[in-house]
């Protein structure tokens, strides 16, 4: 008669929600843990193009829907041990695929044996193998945070817009992959497809301009690099002269151009 009168005490115990949030901090294997790693440290790219706070949100986003929704598949398959999905932050990472796909421009392409590659090709892979790391067990798991990134994606509720207090992004800005923190300061105020004001190209040409010269590489940067940057908000001169003194290199340009605006 008491189990009766607290309905939600034996949802609780039946589905193990406990258990449920827990796995979401530890893969189940080292192939998983590779992967996972791998891209976690890769998705850490949208800190840059979208400051940390709204990062943070988004992981608090990605991670509660996520884990709503295999709550939901878990009571729908009768499933009351929650052994039908593998442990691991899966809806972080899948939903860090919808901006990926839609957001981060190709910058280089390639064939191999006649098959056309880019760039985007081994995080795309990497993402294949996580998901059918444990067939069903990860497959489910990483619909939920597909799911969960679409829905980010589609500014529900005004998601896109929230921000949290500086001292809780903060937070979130350390636990997840700390030591990427310093290396790659976030954007301020802007998006992929934002804007940078002139003041900002000046200040980074003449930022570039006060790098030591043995820094600067002879090869001209290719247009898709130039273009990758100028989709991401930066002055066309201001990205052609990083990518000189970053030896070609998008992401280290990127940095060099953050650098700059941050100053």
């Amino acid at each position: 008669m008491l189990r009766a009168v607290l309905p939600s005490s034996d949802i609780f115990e039946k589905f193990r929600i406990w258990k449920l949030i827990m796995s979401t901090f530890a893969f189940s294997s080292t192939p998983e843990l590779m992967f996972g790693l791998y891209l976690l440290y890769y998705f850490r790219v949208f800190e840059r193009q979208i400051g940390s706070n709204k990062y943070s949100i988004f992981i608090v986003f990605s991670g509660t829907v996520s884990l709503l929704l295999e709550v939901i598949l878990l009571s729908q398959l009768k499933d009351t041990t929650a052994n039908l999905l593998t442990s691991g932050p899966y809806g972080l990472i899948f939903a860090s695929f919808i901006p990926f796909y839609l957001d981060i421009p190709v910058s280089t392409r390639f064939r191999v044996f006649g098959v056309n590659f880019s760039d985007k090709s081994f995080i795309y892979l990497a993402g294949v193998q996580l998901l059918l790391s444990s067939w069903k067990r990860s497959i489910f798991p990483g619909i939920c945070g597909i799911v969960a990134g679409s829905l980010y994606r589609l500014n529900i509720l005004g998601i896109r817009k929230a921000k949290f207090p500086e001292f809780v992004a903060s937070f979130f800005s350390r636990l997840s992959l700390p030591s990427l923190g310093n290396s790659t300061p976030p954007a301020p105020s802007r998006n992929i497809v934002g804007t940078i004001s002139p003041n900002t190209g000046r200040r980074a040409e003449a930022s570039l301009r006060s790098q030591p010269a043995p820094m600067v590489s002879s090869a001209e940067p290719s247009e898709e690099a130039i273009a990758t940057l100028v989709s991401m908000g930066f002055d066309r001169n201001a990205a052609r002269q990083a990518l000189l003194h970053a030896r070609n290199d998008v992401n280290a340009a990127t940095n060099i151009l953050l650098e700059a605006q941050s100053h």
